[in-house]
């Protein structure tokens, strides 16, 4: 019926043109200026109510209303239209596209002003041909109203949902690799900072009770920054390989009382090194791609080597020269000094513009042979090391504020047992108080800068005292 009445409206509007046409002859100026505002007017009105339905269409497809519920209806629309207007003129019909809900507009590829498809593709679906993206092999079906595909709400159940820019910002940085895009080059920098304070005690008790001696606090501030470039590699849809190579620069200040034989007088030194760090190789493959009705799960694996330098065989030497107390490392470590592989799984689900994601993974330590071990100066200590395990889990939520910015807040826990050191000959005993339980809250924004270039910031705080202080970093992924 609404085919059939496009002919007539149409001829309708041809014999009404006709007719003004002939009237404009007789009129005034001035009465021709009260009819062309009148037209303005009308067409005006219409414009808005076009401007009505892309936006119920809109929120309609990206889950925020449903079809009908708010929209204007497609056949009060068209009778409207078929109405004359106030110059006797009737209002052109809008297109059939704009009318009903489930048609595309001609010659475009997307049914929303922000590029959503109206109809998204099945990811099990088959070719699609043209530039309209309708299966090779669909048609029509008998019953089915002109415009409107049958098949949209099943396909939409199984589609991939539509992400932001935004949300693919956070899916990058939280969760794992974008596996669509061939390449990435993912460098960044941070700063970690520890501020450790131990009280020391120089005597012994006398009567059980009373201490003689001296009662120093010692503290160590140190920082760490690490510039690292993370080169990623999609080989398939579904397998992602990358390599991370950090180089690191410690900076780390001891302050201790003693100086010149008084408990009460404090002296400090520094020590710096910088070297590359711990390279490590990874690789993602995705279980499941996310749906309407399911999550993205994505696991990996990583290898990470002890390219860095190792803390073990560090002596500890006197800094200060009138200051016994204060004795610290020659040098300081940038790296483990162990073999290590991580296996991990995380989950990513979105509701837009909600962004939820957890991860958890389990780090094995290779345990090494080393020729010493000890941190006193001319003394050499062999021994076989195996740290301790480390179970690590988290989840956080991100929210898209726009569709170039989001924002996420997470909690991270990493556990740590107790590590081991064997003697040549001897057994395996455990290292008192290196078990280790490190807890931070972690807060993220990013920005998407173009569709290549990406920036995140985050800033992480300990919440425990195995945990640094605070960290700050800010990456700048750039994918091709």
């Amino acid at each position: 019926m609404r085919l059939a009445a496009i002919p007539a409206a149409a001829m309708l509007f041809a014999l009404a043109q006709s007719a003004g046409a002939q009237e404009l002859k007789n009129q005034s100026v001035e009465d021709r200026l009260n009819m062309l505002m009148r037209v303005v007017d009308e067409q005006q009105k219409q414009i808005q109510s076009l401007e009505r339905q892309v936006t119920n269409l809109e929120m309609a497809q990206r889950g925020r209303g449903t079809p009908g519920s708010g929209a204007p209806n497609a056949a009060s629309e068209t009778a409207v239209a078929e109405q004359p207007g106030d110059d006797g003129l009737p209002v052109p019909l809008p297109p059939l596209a704009q009318v009903l809900p489930g048609a595309a507009a001609p010659g475009s590829l997307t049914g929303t002003a922000t590029g959503v498809p109206v109809n998204p593709p099945s990811p099990d679906s088959g070719p699609t041909t043209g530039a309209t993206g309708s299966s090779a092999s669909s048609g029509p079906q008998q019953g089915a109203p002109v415009g409107v595909n049958p098949e949209v709400g099943e396909t939409q159940k199984q589609a991939q949902p539509q992400r932001t820019e935004a949300e693919q910002a956070v899916v990058q940085r939280e969760h794992a690799p974008l596996f669509d895009r061939r390449l990435t080059l993912d460098w960044g920098i941070s700063d970690t900072y520890y501020d450790r304070r131990q009280l020391q005690l120089s005597g012994f008790l006398a009567l059980d009770a009373i201490f003689l001696g001296n009662i120093n606090l010692g503290q160590t501030k140190s920082h760490q920054v690490q510039a690292d470039l993370d080169t990623r590699y999609g080989l398939t849809d579904r397998i992602s390989v990358d390599v991370d190579v950090p180089y690191i620069y410690r900076h780390s200040t001891f302050i201790i009382g003693g100086a010149g034989g008084a408990a009460g007088t404090l002296s400090d030194a520094s020590v710096s090194s910088h070297d590359i760090g711990d390279v490590s190789f990874g690789m993602y493959y995705q279980f499941l791609k996310e749906t309407n009705d399911i999550p993205d799960v994505v696991g990996s694996l990583r290898v990470k080597t002890p390219t860095g330098s190792s803390p073990f065989g560090i002596k500890l030497v006197q800094l200060a020269p009138d200051n016994t107390n204060l004795v610290a490392p020659s040098k300081l470590p940038t790296g483990t000094g162990f073999w290590n592989i991580t296996a991990g799984v995380s989950v990513l689900k979105t509701y837009d513009p909600v962004v939820l994601f957890g991860s958890f993974s389990y780090t094995y330590n290779v345990a090494r042979s080393f020729a010493d071990i000890s941190s006193v100066v001319g003394q050499i200590e062999p021994a076989d090391v195996k740290l301790g395990d480390i179970y690590q889990f988290g989840g956080g939520v991100a929210l898209a504020f726009s569709d170039k910015d989001s924002a996420s807040i997470s909690y991270t826990m990493a556990i740590a047992p107790q590590s081991q050191t064997k003697s040549p000959g001897g057994g395996w005993v455990g290292v008192p108080g290196s078990e280790t339980t490190a807890s931070t809250l972690n807060f993220g924004l990013n920005h998407v800068v173009n569709k290549h270039l990406t920036i995140n910031g985050a800033v992480a705080v300990g919440l425990t005292p195995d945990a640094p202080n605070f960290v700050v970093g800010v990456r700048f992924p750039y994918t091709f």
